[in-house]
């Protein structure tokens, strides 16, 4: 294929270096300017209308920068050459042209954001036929350790999936309940943990909460709860799968289970008896045992993760890989509590749950749990859903978990970008903050986030006199401007500053407070 690749003068080192290790017949016209995203669609018509007929008919496509705003799509009308944006970055050329056959190229999407949503694309396909494919999914539960919780296959052949826990439900009323619920699943939980109130018996308020749920939600209910009596109104309530059993409890509640066909996660504790296993070969030991007794229903295994630098996270991943070897002949699905990690840990919960998720495959486990009780692990489902899906692909590929189409890349970019500087013919000063606050005479604003929006509300002599909602910091300032609501430089200024801190603790899950940063200033640390 032959390609023409425009591009301006700063970025040509770079096009052309990307050109050198195509495959294709790339030829790079550099126009007059500095900065390739400058350009327009009538400039380089203008530019193609100079190169030779014969060079023109010759070519196969045209690539323009894929910083350019507008649709490129006149190119073709005036000069008969299909032509398409390239990458935002001319370092991610060389991945466009390896790509360019398969790609469906657009005139007004850069070719970058192409490879990326197609690749996103495929990835979820996968995962989606492979839920979807009932054949195999019967066949692969036929196998030693996968078990249905409902109608959620669960085992190491499957995802792992997402069970996530809703806190202290008997305290919420049935609206909060439900809301909660919903968006857990909206984050990606395959499942729903009722989550009880240790040290006191609620089992009254059981039955109400399980049937709340399993008539709103489309994925299996837990209960999470060690008395015998909440265990047992679960039971008869309906649940899919009860949280936990232990040496403690496991004879008195294994009828009611059995009767009704419940799984349950099995602890190596004893908590009536106050014990807890201290080493790796107790904990395996008491599992081993725990998992034998309970043989009359399925079970799922949680050795218990540790949070750091309480007993030991790394005892209790040895203890995961031993009680998994020592089953390997009747074996069944691992719980791994990764929310005892990140709840006990002062590090944002997106690497965090990414690297234990990643732990949690090689160890073959098959549930990940987790609440969302702290501000730091706002998220923490979603980010475990993301995750369970990495790890799968990579697992079925044999890969590692990169390049995979889907990623937990939030605050940092993949790639560094290249700063490519223009030589500007223009004074330099350095910018001071010396501004003094004036009222504006149009009224004020008050900013805040409310049920996953920005409300903004416009104060005139001190009287709210509109309240505005938006998802985006344009949709409110857009708003403001039309009604001329501003009517002072410096506050339409201070205004885009403080809605697009807004939208940025939205998408982030952040706190906002009007004047004050999002961010700490973590570089600023003494260390």
């Amino acid at each position: 294929m032959k390609i023409l690749i425009i591009t301006g003068e700063l970025a040509s080192g770079l096009v052309k270096d990307a050109s050198l290790k195509s495959a294709h017949d790339v030829q790079v016209h550099m126009v007059k300017t500095p900065i390739a995203a400058f350009l327009t669609p009538n400039k380089m018509i203008r530019e193609l209308r100079t190169l030779p007929e014969n060079e023109l008919i010759s070519l196969d496509m045209i690539l323009t920068p894929g910083l350019i705003r507008k649709d490129v799509s006149p190119i073709q009308e005036e000069i008969g050459i299909p032509a398409y944006k390239g990458s935002t970055d001319a370092a991610d050329l060389d991945i466009v042209l390896e790509m360019v056959d398969k790609l469906d190229l657009s005139t007004k999407k850069s070719a970058d954001k192409l490879i990326e949503e197609e690749q996103r694309r495929r990835a979820l396909k996968y995962i989606s036929d492979f839920e979807k494919d009932k054949k195999n999914t019967k066949k692969l539960l036929k196998k030693d350790g996968n078990i249905l919780v409902g109608d959620l296959p669960v085992g190491e052949d499957f995802p792992m999936r997402v069970l996530a826990e809703i806190a202290n439900a008997p305290l919420l009323s049935h609206e909060e309940l439900l809301k909660r619920a919903k968006y857990f699943v909206k984050s990606g939980a395959n499942m729903v943990d009722i989550g009880m109130i240790a040290g006191e018996n609620m089992a009254s308020k059981i039955p109400p909460m399980v049937k709340l749920l399993k008539e709103n939600l489309d994925v299996p209910v837990s209960i999470d709860t060690l008395q015998t009596e909440e265990i047992r109104v679960a039971a008869d309530s309906g649940v899919d799968m009860v949280l936990s059993l232990d040496h403690g409890n496991y004879q008195e509640v294994l009828p009611y289970l059995h009767e009704e066909n419940i799984p349950a996660v099995i602890l190596p504790t004893d908590y009536q008896k106050g014990w807890v296993p201290e080493t790796i070969e107790e904990r395996v030991k008491s599992l081993i045992d725990l998992k034998k007794k309970c043989n009359r229903i399925k079970v799922i295994a949680d050795p218990i993760l540790d949070p750091l630098n309480s007993k030991s996270m790394v005892d209790s991943i040895i203890a995961c890989r031993k009680f998994k070897e020592a089953t390997r002949l009747d074996p069944c699905p691992i719980f791994f509590g990764i929310g005892n990690v990140t709840e006990l840990l002062d590090v944002d919960s997106v690497g965090v749950n990414a690297l234990l998720a990643g732990i949690s495959m090689e160890l073959g486990a098959s549930v990940l749990f987790t609440p969302e009780e702290s501000g730091k692990t706002l998220g923490s489902v979603k980010e475990l859903a993301v995750s369970s899906k990495m790890m799968f692909l990579a697992k079925m590929r044999g890969s590692i978990p990169k390049d995979l189409g889907i990623n937990l890349l939030v605050f940092k970019d993949k790639r560094r970008g290249e700063t490519i500087l223009e030589e500007i013919d223009a004074p330099t000063i350095e910018g001071v903050a010396n501004y003094k606050f004036v009222r504006d005479p149009a009224g004020s604003f008050k900013i805040n986030l409310v049920d996953g929006r920005i409300m903004t509300v416009h104060y005139h002599k001190m009287q709210p006199t509109l309240v505005i909602y938006g998802q985006t910091a344009k949709e409110i300032y857009d708003e403001i401007i039309k009604r001329e609501l501003v009517s002072r430089i410096e506050h339409a200024a201070y205004l885009g500053q403080e809605l697009q801190k807004a939208e940025d603790a939205l998408k982030l899950g952040k706190n906002y407070v009007q004047d004050f940063p999002i961010f700490h200033k973590f570089m600023e640390y003494q260390i």
